[in-house]
C-alpha cells in the first residue's frame, strides 16, 4: 500500500534562528536550573517555555501575553524540529505564561541566575571585558500607584510628571553593547545611588578589577568615584553642576584665557575617510578626598577641559533663538 503523503505548511522566519541562539546561550538549562518548578509542571519545562516566548517576542515585536498561544498553533512543526520535542500550543497558554512570570519574579533567584547566564556568554564568545558603560532610565505608563509598587511618581526624563514611572539601570559591554547587569527600582528613586549596586553585579559575573566604567555626570557623585578608586577600577564621566560649582569652572577657564595653558587639538577620524577638528582641550591633575569603607582615600584625578566645536555651536543657536524670542515678545 501506497503511505499518504502528509505536507505542513507553515511559515518558518525567523524562528529556527532564535531558538538556535538561545539554545547557544543556554538559556533554558540555566532557566530550569535556578528556577525549578512544582512537581505537578507538566509540558515543556520552565526554560524550554522561555525560550519559545522569547522567539515570540523577538519574531513578532510583541510581549503581550495573549497572541503566543495562537502563534504557536501556527508554527507548531517548527518550534517542534527546534526544541527536538512535541510542543503543546497549551504549554505556552496565558496561564502558563503568568506562572513563568511568578517564578522569574524571585529576585533571590534571578540575582543568581543574572551572573550565570553572563558569565557563560563571555566563556562561549571569548570576551575581554575592559570598558562598562552604565546608564538609568525611566519607563512611565498609565499605572495605578501603590505604596509597595514599582510605579511610583518621580522626577520625570519623559517631561510626564503625570505619569508614575519606574527606574532601570543597565551595564553593558563596550563596545559589544552585551547587557551585564540590570535593576529595575521604584520610580521614585534618585539616579545617584544605583551606580554601585549596578557595579557590584558587574564585579559578581566578571570576577576581575581594573575595568574602565562610563557613564553620564550621574556617576560623577564623589562617593561612586571613591568606592571605584579604592575598589581597584577606573572611571570616565562628566563633572556637572553639583561637583563642579561655577566658581570652581571659572578657575578651570582662567589658565585658558590668560594663555597659560596650551590647548590640544581634537581630531576625529569619520567613516567617510575625511578628519575633522571637534573640540580642543587641556589636562589637568586634581587631589580627590573621599570615605568608603570605613576608611578614607586619597587619590589623583586627571580632569579633562574640553571645549566641544559642535556643543558650542548648538548653545550659541539656542542661545540666539531665545533672543529673538524674548525681542519678539
Amino acid at each position: 500500500m501506497d503511505t499518504p503523503l502528509t505536507v505542513i505548511t507553515e511559515r518558518v522566519d525567523d524562528i529556527p534562528l532564535l531558538l538556535a541562539q538561545l539554545q547557544r546561550m543556554d538559556v533554558q538549562p540555566l532557566l530550569d536550573d535556578y528556577f525549578p518548578t512544582h512537581g505537578n509542571w507538566q509540558g515543556l519545562s520552565l526554560g524550554h517555555v522561555v525560550i519559545v516566548w522569547l522567539s515570540h517576542i523577538l519574531s513578532q515585536a510583541d510581549h503581550r501575553l495573549n497572541p503566543v498561544q495562537a502563534w504557536v498553533e501556527r508554527h507548531q512543526e517548527t518550534l517542534q524540529q527546534g526544541l527536538q520535542q512535541p510542543v503543546r500550543a497549551l504549554d505556552l497558554s496565558d496561564d502558563r505564561l503568568e506562572s513563568v512570570l511568578r517564578y522569574l519574579s524571585d529576585d533571590a533567584q534571578w540575582a543568581l541566575f543574572e551572573p550565570a547566564l553572563n558569565q557563560r556568554q563571555i566563556q562561549v564568545y571569548d570576551l575581554h571585558p575592559k570598558r562598562l558603560r552604565l546608564d538609568s532610565t525611566s519607563v512611565s505608563g498609565d499605572w495605578t500607584v501603590n505604596e509597595s509598587g514599582l510605579f511610583q511618581y518621580g522626577h520625570s526624563k519623559d517631561h510626564r510628571p503625570d505619569l508614575p514611572q519606574l527606574k532601570l539601570m543597565l551595564a553593558t559591554l563596550d563596545p559589544l553593547g552585551l547587557p551585564i547587569a540590570t535593576e529595575i527600582v521604584s520610580g521614585q528613586r534618585a539616579d545617584d545611588p544605583l551606580y554601585i549596586p549596578a557595579i557590584g553585579q558587574v564585579r559578581q559575573t566578571l570576577s576581575q578589577s581594573g575595568l574602565l566604567y562610563v557613564g553620564d555626570s550621574k556617576m560623577a557623585s564623589l562617593a561612586t568615584r571613591c568606592f571605584l578608586q579604592a575598589t581597584g577600577d577606573y572611571y570616565l564621566c562628566p563633572l556637572g553642576g553639583t561637583q563642579l560649582k561655577a566658581e570652581a569652572m571659572q578657575a578651570y577657564l582662567d589658565p585658558v584665557e590668560q594663555g597659560a595653558v596650551e590647548l590640544q587639538e581634537i581630531h576625529y577620524d569619520y567613516a567617510d575617510g575625511h578628519t575633522a577638528l571637534i573640540a580642543r582641550g587641556y589636562e589637568q591633575t586634581q587631589t580627590r578626598t573621599g570615605e568608603w569603607d570605613g576608611h578614607t582615600w586619597t587619590w589623583s584625578e586627571r580632569q579633562l577641559v574640553v571645549y566641544s566645536l559642535a556643543y558650542a555651536q548648538s548653545a550659541q543657536q539656542a542661545f540666539q533663538a531665545r533672543l529673538e524670542h524674548a525681542q519678539t515678545a
